[in-house]
């Protein structure tokens, strides 16, 4: 086994523990909350600083990866995430909004940090002329990590009605803490570090397409958090009253599903590989589905258009991660790939607010209208295969 697949396996493993956790925290707090009487914009609060400092992480950890090496982001990125884990394990009384929405912010920066490492290093890992490989290890990448985030979710329901909320957190940091360990012993030293020490003014591309594709990769996370974060557990929850298992087991399949076909993207999409070409389906699917829903507002129409919009969703995605992959500077990626992804936590904390406050004002229908406005908008403004 060459030293590039080992490093790229080496990554992948600690990006799906990391993710794993990532996924059950969420789901823990989305319904543990719920279940203590918060209502939909009071969870969506808790989220704020989880999503905002993502948006910090990505701009200036792009920066630090540059200086440091992304092995040492990525161990950061863990760490913080047990820190985050070891904050939640107090009991109920002293879970603070504010405490709370101090760990998230923590749990935001560990995951911004940890997933542009990972998606950085897989850039410097193939060489320049093999876009081919490069989009398929991509798309592995990023659907073999949605598909355990979905497990993720399972799990978090799961050890909510085992473990109890402290429990489940405690149990998770000490998953983490064998991870962090080993990553310390196992990746290389200097991955993505640049020659040069990378200036301030670096930190925001100077690339048309990258901008264009940021601008698009904004609405595109938006659109689906704008739905599926808050007001679609809430909804299974409080209208057609599915148990926290039921409702994590659903959200589990949907995004293993959503990360398998991710993975099958490049089969999918074979020479057709434009952003613009797929994102159309997703647009009329999404505002097909609110038409349903607005007039057979049932739990059997919400599942199978929640199904197709996750299908034709991951596809989108992975053309979006292969598109910034392909466009990064080698000399630098994690800047690029930094900013990319700092659009990426801009549109889900506009996608998560929004979908706590329009869940609560107009319900869950005004929320794929939402979404399916945001999707016109990243269909729009992304670049085309020319510019890519």
């Amino acid at each position: 086994m060459n030293s590039s697949l080992k490093q790229y396996l080496v990554i992948t493993g600690n990006y799906w523990a990391f993710t794993l956790t990532d996924g059950a925290l969420r789901m823990l707090v989305v319904l543990h909350f719920h279940g203590l009487g918060y209502s939909p914009l009071a969870i969506a609060s808790l989220f704020l600083f989880y999503e905002f400092f993502g948006i910090v992480t990505n701009l200036f950890g792009g920066w630090l990866g540059a200086r440091a090496g992304l092995n040492r982001t990525m161990q950061m990125g863990l760490g913080l995430q047990i820190v985050a884990l070891a904050m939640l394990t107090l009991p109920d009384q002293y879970l603070s909004v504010i405490w709370v929405m101090a760990a998230q912010a923590l749990s935001g920066i560990a995951k911004d940090l940890n997933k542009m490492s990972a998606k950085s290093a897989i850039k410097l890992l193939i060489p320049a002329n093999e876009s081919g490989r490069l989009y398929r290890w991509v798309a592995a990448l990023t659907g073999s990590k949605n598909a355990l985030k979905g497990v993720g979710f399972f799990l978090g329901g799961a050890l909510l009605w085992t473990l109890g909320f402290q429990g489940a957190a405690c149990a998770m940091a000490s998953l983490l803490i064998l991870v962090w360990l080993l990553s310390f012993w196992l990746l290389q030293g200097d991955i993505g570090r640049k020659a040069f020490k990378p200036k301030f003014t670096e930190l925001f591309s100077k690339s048309r397409a990258i901008n264009q594709l940021s601008a698009a990769r904004f609405f595109l996370f938006g659109a689906r958090d704008v739905w599926f974060v808050i007001a679609l557990p809430v909804f299974l929850a409080s209208q057609f009253h599915w148990s926290h298992l039921e409702v994590g087991g659903l959200l589990a399949l949907w995004v293993i599903g959503y990360g398998a076909v991710q993975a099958l993207a490049p089969r999918i999409t074979g020479n057709n590989a434009s952003i613009t070409f797929w994102g159309w389906p997703l647009v009329c699917i999404t505002a097909t589905l609110a038409g349903l829903m607005l007039w057979l507002p049932s739990a059997w129409v919400l599942v199978a258009g929640l199904w197709v919009f996750g299908a034709l969703f991951a596809i989108n995605s992975s053309l979006h991660s292969f598109a910034i992959a392909q466009l990064a500077r080698a000399d630098g990626v994690s800047l690029d790939v930094g900013f990319y992804y700092m659009a990426n936590a801009g549109g889900r904390l506009a996608g998560t607010l929004l979908s706590g406050w329009v869940y609560q004002q107009w319900g869950l229908v005004a929320c794929l209208w939402a979404s399916a406005g945001m999707l016109l908008l990243a269909t729009v403004l992304a670049p085309s295969n020319k510019q890519i």
